[in-house]
């Protein structure tokens, strides 16, 4: 799972790194010869709308979505597993209403045959399209990872219901920094030449 994490980001990084370059000459373009690459914006919202939607379900994944852990873990055991719970809930009722409203705006689309108003009149309904199915598969994560919740919590398996969906303590997160700071240690010193220039 750390390796989708890691690839969703290299991803994402990839092509917005590429997007901030294409504004830049589009901008520079627009100033210096009048002339204009158009598309460039909508192309822009369309990686944003898709990437945001990829993100959130890797977001779940890993744990990365905020809360509060400044009461959560000097509660009892029953009430963090209540606020677990909730917790994981209310997200997966909110991922669920996303594809629904995508859904409505895209039917709209493909009933009307709407396009964008840009130079490119491109049909919505295929970048809406794409949209609705991310945000799908955000719901579909979401719901697995509430109906993982709870067969935990039936079969009595509190403590890893604190350590799998609990909100990400300051001790966790200093745990992976110093395993991540050794990992990269030891790939470096793994890559680096020995004293006679042989590695």
């Amino acid at each position: 799972m750390k390796r989708l994490e890691t690839f969703g980001a290299w991803l994402f990084g990839a092509v917005f790194v590429i997007l901030s370059f294409a504004v830049a000459l589009e901008v520079t373009m627009r100033k210096v010869l009048n002339v204009s690459l158009q598309g460039v914006d909508e192309l822009g919202g369309y990686a944003l709308a898709v990437g945001a939607g990829l993100a959130f379900s890797l977001a779940l994944v890993g744990r990365s979505h905020i809360r509060i852990d400044l009461v959560h873990e000097r509660l009892p055991r029953a009430l963090r597993l209540v606020l677990n719970v909730v917790s994981v809930a209310s997200l997966a009722a909110c991922a669920l209403a996303l594809p629904v409203l995508a859904w409505f705006a895209l039917s709209d689309s493909i009933d009307m045959n709407s396009t964008a108003q840009t130079p490119w009149a491109t049909p919505l309904r295929w970048p809406q399209g794409v949209w609705f199915v991310v945000l799908s598969i955000f719901a579909l994560v979401a719901l697995g990872s509430l109906a993982r919740l709870l067969g935990f919590a039936f079969g009595g398996q509190v403590d890893r219901v604190d350590r799998e969906y609990g909100p990400r303590g300051t001790k966790e997160e200093l745990q992976e920094e110093l395993a991540d700071i050794e990992a990269r240690g030891a790939a470096a010193a793994a890559g680096m030449p020995t004293e006679g220039g042989r590695s």
